[in-house]
């Protein structure tokens, strides 16, 4: 299973288009916060795809969550946007968070720094931003030989 992740678009429509068409064999798209009016005119142009995402520190007024976790393929992913784990300051609090999850996956944003690692049984992704021209964003996939990470600049 092949797996879109994007995060702090921050109202650049255009590159988050760019990547959702680069990858038509996503079968879901995670989008971690700071850009859901970005989601909303993706969700309008690619009804047919698969959406998760959550709330970001700059989207004010939205009603999505700050966080969740979901099963795809026997892994189970946490997501979040990062600020609540202070993620700008260190790995621990969401580490902490996935584990008592007990998550193989951990994916999160705010720093718009990519990022991609694994600890002791614990993948963790930060996709990076697609706010920029020069923006990032993350491919997961999920395979029976196991779990590739991979970023992908725009």
């Amino acid at each position: 299973m092949r797996i879109l992740v994007t995060s702090d678009t921050h109202n650049n429509h255009y590159n988050l288009r760019r990547a959702v068409l680069a990858h038509p064999d996503a079968a879901l798209i995670f989008h971690l916060g700071d850009g859901a009016d970005d989601m909303d005119d993706i969700h309008i142009e690619f009804p047919n795809r698969r959406f998760i995402q959550v709330k970001g520190n700059n989207d004010w007024g939205s009603m999505l969550p700050l966080e969740g976790e979901v099963a795809l393929e026997g892994i189970k992913i946490f997501y979040t946007h990062g600020h609540k784990y202070n993620v700008k300051y260190g790995l621990y609090d969401l580490i902490a968070q996935a584990r008592s999850r007990h998550a193989q996956i951990a994916l999160f944003g705010h720093t718009h720094i990519p990022y991609t690692e694994y600890e002791d049984g614990l993948y963790l992704m930060n996709p990076g931003s697609l706010c920029a021209s020069d923006g990032s964003y993350g491919i997961l996939d999920l395979t029976p030989q196991g779990i590739v990470m991979n970023i992908i600049n725009i």
